[in-house]
This record gives structure tokens, sequence and C-alpha cells, in this order.
């Protein structure tokens, strides 16, 4: 799974990055963030790439209570063109979601604890998961923009910490992956892959990134240093 990540660029480099045209003054650093939090979002339609803001945590249109979003911050790749709910996202609504690092908890011991990793890939230093977001409606017909992180087999080295891995899409895959006439499984499944072997800088981390309250840089340091 993917239940944190940090995003701490600076709004010039991710404007530059994603060649965005307008961006807001200021996006806040993040090194922790969590479910339910409102992150930038990358998409597309007819008028070009821009960036919004959404929460992290997937609200379906016919959702009672945003309240599920929680148990919705991820899709898997092995089931998301099966499952009804995921499949109209993936096929219509695609999104970047724009990272410098992610967390990741490896099981210790038997007892049940775990050790923190922090991940990001070697050569980027701005990359993007792929993503899938949704808009809700409550019931004064305010719009409610969420978004989900996929997931997918973990990479050679990702295997050491968990079985499962967020899918990071390479720079030029990005593109494709915004492209509204890749709307069929076919088009779409061959870019939900597991990053490449040897590609990810991993190393364990500080526990005070257990808790949401710690935001600052000092989570990203390895632990020996």
């Amino acid at each position: 799974m993917c239940g944190r990540y940090t995003l701490h660029k600076k709004v010039d480099e991710i404007a530059k990055r994603y060649n965005l045209a307008s961006v807001p003054k200021d996006i806040p650093e993040n090194f922790n963030v969590a479910p339910g939090q409102i992150m930038p979002v990358i998409t597309e339609d007819e008028s070009g790439r821009k960036l919004e803001f959404m929460k992290w945590g997937l609200v379906p249109a016919w959702a009672k209570d945003p309240k599920i979003g929680y148990r919705l911050i991820n899709a898997r790749d092995d089931t998301i063109f099966d499952k009804p709910m995921w499949r109209n996202v993936i096929l219509k609504k695609r999104a970047l979601i724009p990272a410098d690092g992610f967390y990741e908890w490896k099981r210790a011991n038997v007892k049940g604890s775990k050790k923190p990793f922090y991940i990001h890939p070697k050569q980027l230093d701005i990359f993007s998961f792929a993503g899938v977001w949704e808009a809700w409606k409550d019931v004064e017909g305010k719009v409610f923009k969420t978004y989900s992180i996929i997931t997918t087999e973990p990479n050679k080295e990702m295997s050491a910490v968990h079985d499962r891995m967020p899918v990071i899409l390479h720079p030029e895959d990005e593109v494709s992956w915004l492209e509204s006439a890749r709307n069929d499984r076919a088009s779409i499944e061959p870019l939900l892959l597991p990053y490449q072997d040897n590609g990810l800088d991993i190393y364990e981390v500080s526990s005070e990134v257990n808790s949401t309250r710690n935001n600052d840089p000092r989570l990203i340091y390895a632990l020996d240093e």
C-alpha cells in the first residue's frame, strides 16, 4: 500500500516539472502527507494540463458518507479494471500525484512492531504516482474532489520492505497516462508496472513519522544521520 508520502518542493519547481501555465502562489511543504489531507493533483482536459487541490481518499460519486474515502486511499492494479467503482475512474479520470518520496513500514518482529522506511527514485527529484480521481456532491450540491493512488507488485528492493508499492510513472509515460484517448484496459494497463529494479533509494527513518502531528525535514533523514 501507500499510506504516507512527501511533497516539499517549491511551487516554481512543481510548475516547471509539470509544464503548468497557472499555479497557486504557494504550496506548503509537507513531509508527512496522510490520508484525508488536501494535496496538489495534476489533471488534464480540453483546456490543457492543470493543478488542482484534492483530498486524499477517493469518495465515489454514489457514496452517502464521505468518510468512505479513508478506506479508499489506494487502488490495486490487479482489480481496478474489474470492480465497477474503480473501472469508471481508471478509464475516464486519471491523474498525476506529485511527490518527492514516500514511506513504508516493515514488520520488525513477530509481536507486530514496524520500522518506517523512506523511499524515493534515485534519479528523480519530483515524480508522479499514477492516480485516479472522482467528484462527489454533498446534500447542498457542493462538489468535492478526491483521489487515490494505484499500487502494484513491489520491485526487487521494495519486496524486502512490503508486498505492494505505489505505481511510479516514468516522466515519459506521464503524457500517456493523462491522455483521454486511452479509454480501455489494453491501452492503460501496460503503464501500471513496478518501478525498475535498483531504481529506488530506501533507508530507515525515525518512528516520529508514525504520528501525523510531526511534519518537518527531520522525518526524511536516515536513522543513522
